[in-house]
């Protein structure tokens, strides 16, 4: 029975515990004192700020808070900081309370968004409360992980809430939250009901700390003899972690059941990439690899794996794959500094118990183990020192390692002060922005007392409000300027001084911000441009964020290029160094939209909180014809696979979202269902998820479980053209630059080396001086296919300078084998002039 046949007819707090207790009862749950006393208040009409260790019920106490909401016929707002956990939430909701009593909200998808219960990201709660204020429809607030409220770029999103829902109730969850005083006196005095600490050292499962003196893998070895495993081995960076991995495979961490048993469940996976093939030898010998550059269903795997007790150890980064509920036993640091982005410094409290509170899971563990293993050089040292034993003369003589270059100092006793500190108070982040104003200004009321109040009475210290007031009038009367905004003579039916002159689109400053500048932008375009179908994948890549790691190395890439081909050139040292300043990643039509981005700006002020970025990822892949695992290759980005999808499934996700269908050209439909079934080839984890928010398709009332399913790369057509479409002109790129080697990596197993494609070219350039790879070159109509059963028979004829197209390629693509692979399989099968 779901928690929603259990909700009584009245909202009486006694009773409201008690039939509450009695359904966790009767799934064999008994409440910790401190999850009762969270409930009572929260039944009871109180705030509460839940401050309990990681694996102590706090999702337990919100499921108690939404059902009390219901029981009062009110409204209320599951919030996480990452999409991942509010549609896990949603659907762990949807399974108590039922689909019609819980809908989702996270900027890309709605699901049932009238529901009385929601999930939100931090973000879409703050729009509303900016945009509706006490007037919004929210009785109830859940704020999960409320440590995010000290993000520099995201807090301001966990604050906005607080301040402008006086109406609602809070409960607001942590591990981590250090002095929560503030937050209690100020609850209290905005909301006007009484705030209830609720906190708790005390862990279900207790946790031990050791500092470890000896050699990673003799550290390892010991604790899976002692039955301490799974071990979670925390890293700072990525790479630190794959590496790692590697190195652990000469340890045996499995019996050969328990090897079988892993083969088992992993079954007919499919590894696709490089760093796939990697993890596959990895998690058969028992050994995980878990960080955010990963494929989405690769860390799916993991997670599986290891939620049935196979993996034996975990390699990954101190993000500890954020809200993954995998059972960990012990923790292991590998160090207690990391690089911030800015400098190497020490880890802070709230960052060591956010990952050591990883250890030992209620319902898998009796106790949960915390080590943090010595610096490299001081475990050398101390093995160097015991080799001379307690001879004085021979430890004089041991020659001590040094640090490595910038390392920050940390030993024991830096372990013993985080393991006995309290997390840092929560440090306010709030920001004044376009979308603030406009979201107030666009409310009924005086704006100018709501922006007042929300200006002078935020957690921020009197100096910075003074900073954020002189920021909101310089927003203000640009808005004035631009006529976005009108003062009124006198107050409107509402109560308005200042209005807007001009309707917001839906979910103003959530999806897509830029998505009204990329509509004007495409007016701008000529639609009878043989590149107007990239142009337009163009502007919209440039409203998208930033990949900051391929875009480096995009610009890696290029200025290595150009290096190599300038010391071809003769070109001086000092005169090499000057010209690659002006070398970056690829930017097309930046001079057009830069320009056009600025016009628009004048009309549109708010949209210089969201600059413009233009980039060059999805077109990029395209022009150069390559399959994903070949542009993973081709910018060294195999440890950042995962990246290079999210940003790809985001590009996909807008251009189907913004492009109007008048925009829509064949060549485009052609390029965006490419784009759509590239990346579902790869991981329709991420595609499957988004379709399955906007669209949930259940059974019995319970969402179907997101599982990789791969569809057949030839049951789309229009897309599968163009995968082979791509092959076939990758080749001719390759034949025009003269690169057999690697034409031959590509056909070599049919019989096409090197030499062979060398021989035939031989005979084009015989008679041409040139082979065109222009837009010309790789339009259809210099494609031909005979499609036949199976089999599809190709001629790719090349664009030569004399215009005869008589030479081209002639190849095969087998449909089965292409279906088997996820990929066009293309067999050339001659090079010749018909």
């Amino acid at each position: 029975m779901s928690l929603i046949d259990e909700l009584p007819g009245s909202a009486d707090p006694d009773t409201l515990f008690e039939v509450f207790a009695g359904w966790a009862e009767e799934r064999g749950i008994t409440l910790y004192p401190h999850q009762e006393e969270a409930l009572i208040e929260i039944v009871s009409g109180a705030n509460v700020i839940l401050n309990t260790p990681t694996g102590s019920g706090k999702s337990l106490v919100a499921a108690g808070a939404h059902f009390t909401a219901l029981a009062r016929r009110e409204r209320t707002f599951y919030t996480a900081p990452i999409k991942a956990l509010v549609s896990e939430k949603f659907f762990e909701l949807v399974k108590m309370f039922g689909t019609d009593n819980v809908g989702m909200m996270t900027g890309d998808a709605s699901v049932n968004p009238t529901a009385p219960v929601i999930c939100c990201t931090a973000e879409v709660l703050a729009s509303i409360a900016l945009r509706d204020g006490e007037r919004a429809d929210i009785s109830q607030v859940v704020m999960d992980e409320f440590h995010f409220y000290a993000e520099p770029d995201r807090g301001w999103a966990w604050q906005v809430p607080l301040l402008e829902l006086p109406q609602a109730q809070f409960l607001l969850m942590s591990a981590t939250l250090g002095d929560v005083r503030r937050f209690e006196a100020d609850l209290t005095r905005r909301t006007g009901k009484p705030t209830t600490v609720v906190k708790s050292v005390e862990r279900p499962v207790p946790l031990f700390y050791e500092y470890r003196r000896t050699t990673m893998h003799d550290t390892l070895e010991e604790l899976l003899s002692t039955g301490q495993a799974p071990v979670y081995v925390v890293h700072f960076t990525q790479a630190a972690a794959v590496e790692r991995a590697q190195s652990l495979m000469s340890i045996n961490m499995c019996s050969k059941a328990e090897k079988d048993a892993i083969a088992a469940l992993i079954g007919n996976f499919r590894f696709t990439t490089r760093f796939g093939r990697n993890l596959s030898r990895y998690v058969r010998h028992g050994i995980g690899v878990h960080h955010a550059g990963m494929l989405p269903k690769y860390r799916r795997l993991v997670e599986r794996l290891a939620q049935a007790g196979l993996l034996k150890v975990i390699c990954g980064t101190d993000t500890l794959g954020v809200g993954v509920n995998v059972p960990i036993r012990t923790v292991l640091f590998t160090a207690l500094s990391k690089y911030d982005g800015q400098r190497v410094r020490l880890l802070r409290a709230r960052e060591f118990h956010q990952i050591a509170g990883r250890a030992g899971r209620a319902g898998f563990d009796t106790v949960g183990q915390v080590a943090a293993q010595a610096p490299e050089h001081v475990v050398e040292n101390e093995k160097a020192l015991a080799k001379a034993g307690d001879d004085p003369k021979k430890r004089r003589k041991v020659v001590r390692k040094k640090a490595p270059e910038g390392f920050v100092n940390w030993g024991e006793e830096t372990f013993q002060r985080l393991i006995s500190a309290e997390p840092e108070p929560l440090v306010s982040r709030f920001r004044v922005s376009h979308a603030m104003l406009l979201s107030v200004i666009g409310r009924p009321g005086n704006a100018f007392e709501a922006m007042r109040r929300l200006l002078t009475d935020n957690h921020e210290e009197r100096s910075a409000q003074r900073r954020h007031i002189r920021t909101a009038i310089a927003i203000y009367r640009s808005l004035l300027d631009a006529g976005v905004v009108e003062r009124l003579p006198q107050p409107d039916s509402e109560g308005r001084i200042v209005r807007l002159t001009m309707e917001l689109q839906e979910n103003f400053a959530l999806n897509q911000p830029l998505s009204t500048f990329a509509l004007a932008a495409f007016e701008l375009l000529d639609p009878a441009s043989p590149t107007y179908a990239l142009d337009v994948i163009s502007v919209v890549e440039s409203t998208l964020d930033d990949p900051r790691q391929i875009l480096a190395s995009q610009e890696n890439k290029a200025r290595g290029e150009a290096v190599a081909q300038m010391k071809a050139d003769g070109v001086e040292y000092e005169e090499r160094m000057e010209r690659l300043q002006e070398i970056g990643y690829p930017k097309p039509l930046e001079e057009l939209l830069s320009h056009a981005y600025d016009v628009y700006r004048r009309a549109h002020p708010w949209i210089g909180d969201h600059p413009l970025r233009p980039k060059s990822v999805a077109r990029d892949l395209y022009e150069r014809a390559m399959t994903f695992a070949d542009y993973v290759g081709h910018y060294e980005l195999a440890r950042g696979e995962g990246l290079v999808l999210r940003y790809l499934a985001g590009a996909y996700k807008a251009l189907e979202q913004t492009v109007p269908e008048d925009v829509k050209n064949d060549d485009l439909k052609d390029l965006i269902a490419w784009l759509g079934e590239l990346v579902r080839q790869v991981d329709s984890s991420l595609l499957d998820e988004w379709e399955q928010l906007a669209n949930p398709s259940e059974e019995d009332g319970v969402p179907v479980a997101i599982e990789e399913r791969t569809t057949p790369v030839t049951a789309n057509a229009r897309a599968f053209r163009v995968l082979v479409r791509n092959e076939m002109f990758r080749r001719v790129e390759l034949a025009a630059l003269e690169r057999y080697d690697e034409l031959g990596a590509l056909d070599g197993e049919f019989g096409w080396d090197a030499d062979r494609w060398a021989d035939a070219m031989d005979a084009y350039w015989d008679e041409h001086d040139d082979l065109g790879t222009g837009p010309d070159a790789r339009g259809p109509k210099l494609l031909l296919i005979e499609e036949e059963r199976g089999l599809w028979r190709l001629r790719q004829v090349f664009d030569d300078p004399a215009g005869d197209h008589d030479w081209g390629i002639t190849a095969e693509v087998d449909l089965a084998a292409s279906d088997d692979a996820g990929r066009a399989v293309v067999r050339v099968t001659a090079v010749d002039r018909l």
